[in-house]
């Protein structure tokens, strides 16, 4: 399956429980590549650099609105990255970050984008991957 579609056709969502303030278990049941999870990242089609910063100094640009990512591994668990990514708004339900992995109880979201997660299940698996190695 590849890695850096955005806005393509998707299977229907992994089913994932949310324990406390996190998703412990992989969506996939695998591991992520940190590698393609670090071109998920860097990639302005995945947003996250609109409003993160982090250890990337070839990128220009970065913001300043979210939480740098630089440490992320060493703030949170991997389950814990894995909620945030997925519906940060299980956390916070006033908090601007998209849901990543989530299509229902959305407005305003272009045709192309209906009943689509911004990113697959291995797609989230990937960035989890490379965010727990920002020590």
């Amino acid at each position: 399956m590849s890695h850096a579609g955005w806005a393509e056709e998707k299977p229907l969502l992994r089913h994932y429980e949310i324990v406390g303030d996190a998703i412990p278990e992989s969506l996939t049941g695998l591991k992520g590549d940190p590698t393609v999870g670090r071109a998920i990242v860097l990639s302005r089609q995945s947003t996250c650099l609109l409003c993160h910063s982090g250890p990337f100094p070839e990128e220009r640009f970065q913001g300043n609105v979210g939480p740098e990512l630089a440490g992320a591994g060493s703030r949170w668990s991997e389950g814990q990255l894995r909620l945030r990514i997925v519906d940060a708004s299980k956390l916070n339900p006033a908090t601007i970050m998209p849901p990543f992995y989530r299509v229902d109880g959305l407005t305003r979201v272009h045709a192309v984008w209906q009943g689509k997660p911004i990113l697959s299940a291995e797609q989230i698996e990937d960035v989890v991957a490379f965010l727990i190695t920002l020590h």
